[in-house]
């Protein structure tokens, strides 16, 4: 498979008349004892679709991801998620085992922190590996291959396989790790600040990388940042966050152009350049 690095500057909204949502958040809270996490937070995302979720330090957009992708239980609120044989299933009603299972296959996260989604002292391709092997895959040459194509995929020299991440760049790190996680072809990634504490030549790299893999590969999104500029060139739909709640949400070149609530009104005002 053949994944285009070279994108157009802009990313159509997919059409999705009568398709029902991948992942379902319904009135999502998490208290941390008196503190809130997050609050009453409920969203629809569909196959293909990128959602950017964006608040300053603090404004639950973290908590939120936690949630979603079951580190967290929730104190209130539900997430659903359409398996691959078309039944919706509530998360919280899956054993440790089913969840699991899900997050070897059809789901990613990618860290903030290249370390905490990579075996740092194994090789970069046993970190790929691992991922296919979990899925029962037993074959060293296809194993491989396989890692050895997604390097070349990600960017990374196919002669650095059998380097560890140690001896790797942040960036190649982090690039490394989203091979580790698009190996078993996911339908949903979750992404914690992909982009921060990078340079800002190795994150303009790697956002060129990201969106041409979404687009190509036609995954499901949700991306954490502070970051607008990033939230506008990766997202179709964005969701501003303050202090635990969604304060607006929307298109994201409407929401970032013509915003309506005056928190949003002072992130872009004070981030984005005029």
């Amino acid at each position: 498979m053949t994944v285009m690095t070279q994108m157009s500057t802009t990313i159509n909204m997919p059409e999705m008349p009568g398709e029902e949502p991948l992942l379902i958040a319904q009135g999502l809270t998490r208290w941390y004892g008196r503190r809130i996490g997050c609050r009453n937070v409920s969203f629809d995302l569909y196959e293909g679709e990128v959602m950017a979720v964006v608040g300053e330090s603090g404004s639950g957009k973290t908590t939120l991801l936690n949630l979603l992708s079951s580190q967290m239980e929730p104190s209130s609120g539900q997430v659903l998620y359409r398996m691959r044989d078309g039944v919706t299933r509530d998360l919280a009603r899956m054993d440790e085992a089913e969840r699991r299972l899900l997050a070897r296959t059809d789901w990613g996260f990618v860290h903030q922190d290249p370390a905490m989604g990579l075996r740092m002292r194994i090789s970069a391709g046993a970190n790929v590996g691992e991922r296919l092997m979990a899925i029962g895959w037993r074959h060293y040459g296809r194993i491989r291959d396989t890692g050895t194509n997604w390097l070349h995929q990600v960017e990374i020299d196919a002669s650095r396989i059998d380097d560890i991440p140690m001896t790797y760049s942040g960036g190649m790190r982090q690039r490394l790790q989203i091979a580790r996680n698009l190996v078993t072809q996911p339908r949903l990634i979750l992404m914690d600040e992909p982009t921060g504490g990078l340079d800002v030549s190795v994150q303009a790299r790697l956002l060129d990388l990201l969106r041409g893999l979404a687009a190509d590969l036609a995954l499901s999104v949700v991306v954490v940042t502070h970051d607008l500029a990033v939230a506008r060139l990766l997202s179709h739909r964005i969701m501003v966050m303050k202090e635990g709640e969604v304060v607006e949400t929307g298109l994201t070149d409407q929401v970032l152009d013509d915003p309506r609530e005056p928190y949003t009104q002072l992130l872009v005002a004070s981030i984005l350049p005029p």
